[in-house]
Parts: structure tokens; sequence; C-alpha cells
């Protein structure tokens, strides 16, 4: 099974999230963000708006 099949709806765990703030507080784009996490933009995007954190570059 792909990895991406794998990650389907998944929560999103602490250590994720931590990286998430980290790379969008270093400025870090959606798609760069959500390669780096193994997870769609869409996900990164929902996760990043319902933790209350911005992400600069959201294309």
């Amino acid at each position: 099974m792909s990895e991406k099949l794998a990650r389907h709806r998944q929560p999103w765990k602490p250590e994720e999230l931590q990286k998430l703030r980290a790379l969008a507080g270093k400025g870090k784009g959606l798609k760069e963000i959500a390669k780096g996490l193994n997870r769609t933009e869409e996900s990164t995007k929902d996760a990043a708006r319902e933790h209350g954190i911005v992400i600069a570059k959201l294309r």
C-alpha cells in the first residue's frame, strides 16, 4: 500500500503540528509544507486554519 493511502484521513499528531508551525514560521509555502509532512495541500491548509497557524504562501 502506498504511503499516500496509508495516511488518508489520519489524525494529526502533535509532532506534525509542531513541524507545521515551524515550517509556516519560516515562511514556507503550502505546497512545500504539505510535501514535507507527507500530507495533501487541502489537509495541511485545514489543519493550519483549525490550529490558528498562518501559512504565508497558500499557493
